[in-house]
Order: structure tokens, then C-alpha cells, then sequence
């Protein structure tokens, strides 16, 4: 067996191109009878009218969702919303004290019969930051822990390691891998009990930003695969649209947006998930004629009302530079890989603004430029 250790886990991370195209897993039965989302997709887990508190303190407030089986669904949202107690919920760690929990079909919990089965009667596949590896076992010995050993799960193992490319390192210790490694080990032991649906709690947050990057697109991939209905934990919105099928924004205990995640980075109906995805343009004014007036020039108002305070967003990205015009003034650029942040000052007011703009554009401070917003990357609500 090579050697791996946690500086030369680049080999066991690079991609594999001729790894078996046959999933590892599907669930042993599919919910053919139970109930199924607007699609006509059996749900795989369903959580109605869940309120949870701690201390007097509310953390949920009368959540209701529902993930299909094969669909990835992510809770997005900053710390402290109940995004993990949710899920922690879900999985039978905290006794439900509102509501009802259903999975595959079968209600699991229900405050309201004082019904609240334990996590191992549930079905579910666990995985959490801290990816909990048993550091005495070998990493076969990790996948296959609180299963039964028999042929059928040797040969499941045994495809599973191969598929996410561990099976040179099967024998091996968990110290000795790489961070993706541990990860990817820690995925297939909350699915080798075959659950109906799987739970993540930031998972690739101990990950360093390349290799992060690289690992969840190939889980996302693998989940796909599998069938199981996936709700993911994150703070990080560039990872909730990666894996994401839906996303549902949280905010204060509550479920304050959900869509695809075009929709929700696209059309988002509220200014906190529009801020979600990173900095943004903001101006106050009112509407005139249906428009408001920014330093960029004046702005469809969306509808809102004749002399409604308005405030505008636009994202970096929805500011266009033109070098050939003027009215703006250079004051800063950076490169950011494939992108250039630029900070201008618009000749109509003191107001700096920030754009992001495709390829290398760095002038200098001083350099004159044109500016305009892009409609579709902007966003105006009434001002609160």
C-alpha cells in the first residue's frame, strides 16, 4: 500500500478518470406509497410546523420542509439561526417539542403523541464538522463501523472506496490521509448503513479554499448518484449553490426565502438574502415616475408606490466600466484571479463604488471611466 501522509495526500486527491461510472449505493427500497413533493418526486424527509426552543429562548420558529429523494437541499444562513438545530432535530439529537418529523414516508416524530424515536431507528447517515474518524481503525474498518460485516457490505465497501478513489488507501490510518481524504472517508460511513436520507453540518469547512472546492463538487456529484434525499448545513453561499438543488435561507429561526439557487442569487425577494452572496451597492432615495436616481443614473423602481423611500442594491459585478467614456474616477483595483475588483468615485456625489469586472483591468488611480448598472443584477426594495 503507498504511503500517504497528510503532505503527499495530493495523489489520493488528484481526479481519477477511469473510476467504476456504477454508484455505490441506492436505498434499499424507495418510497413508491408515501408522499411526494410538487413534482411527484416520494419525499425523503419532511419536517411540518417544528418550533424549538432553548431556555425560553425561541431558535426555530414553525419551520415546514420537505426534501425529495435524490434532491440535495441546503440551509444557508449566518451563525446562530438554527440551521444546526434543525438538522440536529431531524436526526433525532434533540427531543422534537413542536411539530412533526417525517421520514421515507413514516412519521419518526410528533410532539403532538409524544412520539420521538431514537437516531438508530430513524435511518439516517450523520456527518458533521468534525468528521469523528476513529483513529485506531483503518479506513475500511471507519466505513464499515456500526454495520453488519457481510459479503454484500465487503463488496459495497470495497466499490465505495473505489469509487471515491480510497482504495489504495483501505489499510490505512485516518491521521495518515489527507484532509479530502478524511472527508470523503467520513461520507461513506454515514451512508454505508444505507439510510433513506443523509444530514452534512458544514462539511467542508476544515477544508483549505482549493481543495475545498474540488471535494464538494465531487460529493455533490456522488450524492446525485445515490438517490438519498441530502440536507446540507452551510454558512457559505458559494457552496450552497454548488450542491445545492433549493436553497433555503434562514434568518432568526425562521425560513425567510427559498428557490433554486438562480432564484434565489438572481431574483432574491428580500435585501438580507440579497446580501447574503456578498457586498453589494446601496442607495437610499425615493420614487419619481416610477424610478429611482442613484450616482449611476436612475433605476426602475419595481413597482413601488409614487414617493416610497426605496433602497437600491447592485451587485459588484452588475457595475459595467467603460474605458472609452467618463464619469466616474478610479480610486483602487486589485486583481482576484479570473476577476478585478475596481473602487470608483462617481462624478454625481461622494459615493465610492465597487465593481467587479471579468479578466485583468487594473488602472491606475485617477484614470477616468464610464459607469452603469446592469438591471439584472439589481435590486430595489422598500426602505425599512
Amino acid at each position: 500500500m503507498p504511503e500517504a501522509g497528510r503532505g503527499g495526500g495530493e495523489r489520493g486527491d488528484r481526479l481519477v478518470r477511469d473510476q467504476p461510472t456504477v454508484p455505490p449505493h441506492r436505498p434499499a427500497t424507495r418510497n413508491t406509497d408515501g408522499p411526494v413533493d410538487a413534482g411527484g418526486r416520494p419525499v425523503g424527509v419532511r419536517l411540518t410546523g417544528v418550533s424549538h426552543a432553548y431556555g425560553g429562548q425561541r431558535v426555530l420558529r414553525d419551520i415546514s420542509i420537505a426534501v425529495a429523494e435524490g434532491e440535495i437541499v441546503c440551509l444557508l444562513g449566518p451563525s446562530g439561526c438554527g440551521k444546526t438545530t434543525l438538522l440536529r432535530l431531524a436526526a433525532g439529537l434533540e427531543r422534537l417539542q413542536c411539530g412533526r418529523i417525517e421520514i421515507g414516508g413514516e412519521t419518526v416524530a410528533d410532539a403532538a403523541r409524544r412520539l420521538d424515536r431514537p437516531p438508530e431507528a430513524r435511518r439516517v447517515g450523520l456527518m458533521f464538522q468534525d468528521y469523528a474518524l476513529f483513529p485506531h481503525m483503518t479506513v475500511a474498518e471507519n466505513v464499515r463501523f456500526g454495520i453488519r460485516r457481510t459479503a454484500e457490505s465487503d463488496a459495497w465497501t470495497r466499490d465505495a472506496l473505489q469509487r471515491m478513489r480510497l482504495n489504495e488507501w483501505s489499510e490505512a490510518h485516518p491521521h495518515t490521509l489527507s484532509g479530502g481524504q478524511q472527508q470523503r472517508c467520513a461520507l461513506l460511513r454515514a451512508l454505508a448503513p444505507h439510510p433513506r436520507v443523509l444530514l452534512l453540518d458544514e462539511p467542508f469547512s476544515g477544508l483549505d479554499v482549493a481543495l475545498r472546492s474540488q471535494v464538494r463538487e465531487e460529493t455533490a456529484a456522488f450524492l446525485k448518484d445515490t438517490g438519498i434525499s441530502t440536507l446540507v448545513v452551510t454558512h457559505d453561499p458559494e457552496e450552497a449553490m454548488i450542491l445545492g438543488d433549493r436553497l433555503l435561507v434562514m434568518r432568526d429561526g425562521e425560513i425567510l426565502e427559498e428557490g433554486t439557487p438562480a432564484d434565489i442569487y438572481l431574483r432574491p425577494r428580500d435585501p438580507f438574502v440579497a446580501g447574503l452572496f456578498g457586498p453589494l451597492n446601496r442607495w437610499v432615495g425615493r420614487v419619481a415616475r416610477g424610478r429611482v436616481d442613484t450616482p449611476i443614473g436612475d433605476v426602475d423602481a419595481g413597482g413601488l408606490g409614487e414617493g416610497t423611500e426605496a433602497v437600491v442594491l447592485i451587485r459588484p459585478e452588475g457595475i459595467t466600466l467603460d474605458p472609452q467614456s467618463r464619469g466616474a474616477t478610479v480610486v483602487g483595483s486589485r486583481l482576484l484571479g479570473c476577476f478585478s475588483a475596481v473602487s470608483v468615485v462617481s462624478d454625481s456625489g461622494d459615493w465610492r463604488i465597487r465593481a467587479l469586472v471579468g479578466g485583468v483591468f487594473l488602472p491606475e488611480p485617477g484614470t477616468r471611466v464610464g459607469i452603469a448598472a446592469d438591471p439584472t443584477r439589481t435590486f430595489v426594495f422598500p426602505a425599512f
